[in-house]
């Protein structure tokens, strides 16, 4: 019984990312907000499983409305939803605590397994306030090509994308994520990026 709060301060922005997420398995109910305000406002009488924000809104904007929520409500789960090229707002947002983040255009199949992937750790946590994630010991060592895969998934980049631009197949670039999934312990794009920026193997 998973509610999901969109925020979107575009309309058919909102209301794409509300179908995409309404046919995730496990999701009952959708709902929307305009502004990282009504977002605020929202959140005590929806208590969503999950909230996507988006980065860049009028107002307080996404970032600055994650962090209040999070300072509010440590519980909170949230992703930021943000356009390719935007990692200096998915670097504050997840400074603030915010779970990871979405890219706007990312395919239906991509969407569920972040989505999934954050319910699930919603229901593993339940009962536990949440903390923000403490970043003991030394960063995990990339290699040069590990660390270009990555820099290309903060910015949005598609396998298929990134390989082009490092003259590498498809393929080739999918073992690089898989192994640097490995040295960040990260189960999907989203997390292995947010980890990079609390490390700072990405900026």
């Amino acid at each position: 019984m998973a509610t999901v709060l969109v925020v979107d301060d575009l309309p058919l922005a909102r209301e794409a990312m509300r179908r995409m997420v309404a046919a995730v398995p496990g999701v009952t109910r959708v709902v929307g907000a305009s502004s990282g305000e009504e977002a605020l406002a929202r959140w005590p009488v929806e208590r969503p499983s999950l909230v996507i924000m988006d980065v860049r809104m009028p107002g307080i904007g996404g970032v600055e409305a994650a962090r209040r929520l999070l300072a509010r409500h440590p519980e909170a789960n949230v992703l930021m939803a943000t356009m390719a090229e935007d990692g200096d707002g998915v670097a504050r947002a997840v400074a603030a605590g915010v779970r990871g983040y979405l890219v706007k255009d990312v395919s239906r199949e991509e969407l569920a397994t972040a989505v999934l992937q954050s319910l699930q750790d919603v229901s593993r946590r339940r009962g536990t306030p949440r903390t923000r994630a403490v970043m003991t010991g030394h960063a995990p060592s990339l290699t040069e090509r590990e660390s270009q895969v990555l820099v290309g998934m903060s910015r949005g980049r598609s396998n298929a994308e990134i390989g082009r631009e490092l003259f590498l197949s498809e393929d080739t670039v999918k073992t690089h994520a898989r192994r640097l999934f490995r040295k960040l312990e990260a189960a999907d794009r989203a997390q292995a990026v947010a980890v990079g920026f609390r490390w700072g193997l990405v900026r």
